[in-house]
């Protein structure tokens, strides 16, 4: 399950793929995103690129409780054409999310100092592209109708899918990230049939073009942001 990661700057967005429009009120370059936290998307509007925000934690367009949808910030790439939650937003809001890498959490043993007991403890990782560029996430949309507002609310989750290789080494799960030569035909709106979306992003996705490494676990606590989230852990840090 990915539930952190760093989003880029607009900025590095712009640089990365041709944006062709922005809209709303974009958020900056965050080290700790974490769901429920506005996050920058990328979707093909009238078949221009557009750069834009949404929530992170998707809010189906049906939904009519008070409350948002629990745990809806991640979407299981094996059943999401299949689930009311995820079925609409296969056919018609798939998105993408740029990210510079995201965080999962390594279950490892340590001995405790006071005890000398052998323990659990879950340890951040930070992981990210081998050669340093921003990649994108496959993304789910969904566009939200707020009584007494004239604008809809725009929420989002990314796909997740199982781990291999090295990564596999750290969590069970993964984001699907799709390379930048399967972004057009994850966006083209002419594609509405939710397998085939699916079938997609298995065979496009990114699995061996990442590294991680161990950081410190100031990333456990969403007020902690900035840079030093991303450095690696050294031996004597906290």
């Amino acid at each position: 399950m990915c539930g952190r990661y760093v989003s880029p700057e607009q900025a590095a967005i712009e640089r990365a793929w041709s944006i062709a429009r922005a809209t709303g009120n974009l958020p900056g370059r965050r080290f700790n995103v974490a769901p429920t936290d506005p996050v920058p998307l990328l979707v093909m509007d009238q078949e221009l690129l557009t750069l834009g925000a949404g929530r992170w934690g998707l809010i189906p367009h049906w939904w009519k409780e008070a409350k948002p949808p629990k745990l809806s910030f991640n979407a299981r790439l094996e059943e999401a054409p299949g689930k009311p939650m995820w079925r609409d937003p296969m056919r018609f809001g798939r998105c993408l999310l740029p990210a510079e890498g995201w965080y999962e959490w390594r279950v490892v043993e340590q001995t405790d100092p006071q005890t000398g007991e052998i323990v659990k403890m879950k340890q951040p990782h930070y992981i990210r592209r081998q050669d340093g560029k921003l990649c994108c996430f496959a993304g789910l949309m969904s566009r939200r109708a707020i009584p007494g507002s004239e604008e809809a609310q725009v929420t989002c989750a990314l796909l997740t899918t199982a781990a291999v290789g090295p990564l596999a080494e750290v969590h069970d799960r993964m984001p699907v990230v799709l390379p930048d030569t399967a972004h057009d035909a994850w966006l083209d709106r002419a594609m509405k049939d939710p397998a085939q979306a699916a079938a997609l992003a298995r065979e496009n996705q990114r699995l061996d073009a990442f590294t991680h490494f161990p950081v410190r676990k100031l990333v456990n606590s969403t007020r902690n942001d900035g840079p030093e989230l991303i450095e690696p852990l050294e031996q004597d840090d906290p």
